[in-house]
């Protein structure tokens, strides 16, 4: 499951840190879907912070994603 690690660009940071999170988050949580929501939410909010989101030209999918999984966290 972690051979595909050494495929992250390491260069954007962007990329690199949510692909960190979602693997760190896993063990944490004891739970897959929560990893893969840390990395959706953390991979959304780098994006719109660093203003990359017009380059990579994140689906409206992605914000939605983003939006369902911190109001699960607020309300559950």
């Amino acid at each position: 499951m972690l051979t595909n690690v050494v495929n992250i660009d390491f260069n954007d940071l962007s990329e690199a840190i949510p692909c960190y999170i979602c693997i760190g988050a896993m063990p944490f949580s004891y739970s897959i879907s929560e990893g893969i929501s840390m990395g959706v939410i953390s991979y959304v909010a780098l994006n719109l912070l660093s203003g990359r989101f017009r380059e990579k030209k994140l689906s409206a999918l992605m914000y939605v994603l983003a939006v369902l999984f911190i109001l699960k966290y607020i309300f559950l």
